[in-house]
């Protein structure tokens, strides 16, 4: 009897050891370490935004830091750093070290437009990153003052040939999303506009609005309530399909220009050489955020499509996005020096 009782004493303390092995594996399993052996992240994370606080892309990083903070139980503090198109923060973020506490909210203009934009580049997205996911997408609308008498894409293009030269638009700074969108509008409808630059988006609404010009591009998250308050006429969407938010707006696909689509987008990276199992770890958290139906819903309020991607299809959209933007920077001469 007591040799049976050890054994069976035995097989217990085995099987205790197996369950604690599993418990310990599993443990592991959801532990990220560094190369130190630490499990990150171990301090705050800087989550870099290359526009001012209280934009549309401020207030996306920020859904997106508070909830990294919960899952991490680290602080992910959003560091604004605007400037010329988005190419500051980008190549603050690029310049940092590679340890996974640095992440960068990429977008079209930093990270595919500024490329053929400009001359000089300090960084080289595709060298100097590493891709995580894309997170969303939303368009831009096509707005003209009240006075204007073109009321839809196709009177504005046959208004522009009749009066070459003589119409000018507003956007943001020079190479962003709404530029670029009204400089293919251009080539693909054979029309001559003048491009007038402003230092931000709400300028040219405003000058928009005033009359000042004619006609601007904007973001749609920045316009939806001046064309609801009839300050401005919505002309067209450069989304594939009109939005909920404007139902009663066509888009240029369906108006006048099969096949065009402009969407400007926002994605995350890291500064490339960032150790493997942070950037497996941080893309599988920033696709939990995006599934969260409440994380959708105020991106939805944003007019931003969630559009989450493997690393590997965020490098591949981003190279056709960049070769997209160059062809059409070429086309329309609007390098800059």
């Amino acid at each position: 009897m007591i040799h049976l009782a050890i054994k069976r004493q035995q097989a217990l303390i085995f099987a205790l050891a197996i369950l604690a092995w599993h418990f310990a594996s599993a443990s592991l399993a959801q532990t990220t370490s560094t190369s130190s052996g630490h499990a990150y992240p171990i301090k705050p994370v800087r989550y870099v935004v290359p526009f001012p606080a209280g934009g549309s892309p401020d207030l996306i990083a920020r859904l997106i830091t508070e909830r990294f903070s919960r899952m991490w139980g680290q602080q992910v503090l959003v560091d604004n750093r605007a400037g010329a198109g988005g190419t500051v923060g980008a190549t603050f973020a690029a310049k940092s070290p590679a340890d996974g506490y640095t992440l960068f909210q990429c977008n079209i203009a930093s990270s595919a437009i500024a490329e053929s934009m400009y001359a000089k580049m300090p960084y080289d997205h595709q060298r100097d990153f590493a891709p995580l996911s894309r997170i969303g997408l939303t368009p831009n609308v096509l707005v003209v003052h009240p006075s204007m008498p073109a009321r839809s894409v196709k009177e504005f293009i046959a208004y522009a040939r009749a009066n070459p030269g003589k119409l000018s638009y507003g956007t943001s700074a020079a190479g962003s999303s709404q530029q670029l969108s009204m400089e293919l509008f251009k080539l693909t409808a054979k029309i001559d506009v003048v491009f007038v630059p402003y230092k931000g988006a709400p300028q040219s609404l405003t000058d928009t609005i005033g009359g000042q010009i004619p006609c601007s591009v904007q973001s749609a998250p920045g316009v939806i309530s001046a064309i609801e308050g009839g300050r401005v006429r919505a002309l067209a969407v450069t989304s594939l399909k009109r939005i909920s938010q404007l139902p009663s707006v066509p888009t240029m696909n369906e108006t006048a220009l099969p096949g065009f689509e402009v969407n400007s987008w926002y994605g995350l990276c890291a500064p490339a050489g960032t150790p493997a199992p942070i950037l497996d770890k941080v893309h599988a958290d920033i696709t939990a955020v995006l599934r969260m139906p409440e994380i959708q819903q105020r991106l939805k309020d944003l007019v931003v499509e969630v559009a989450p991607t493997s690393p590997q299809e965020f490098a591949q959209f981003m190279r056709a996005e960049t070769a997209r933007w160059a062809r059409v920077i070429k086309a329309a001469n609007i390098a800059q020096e």
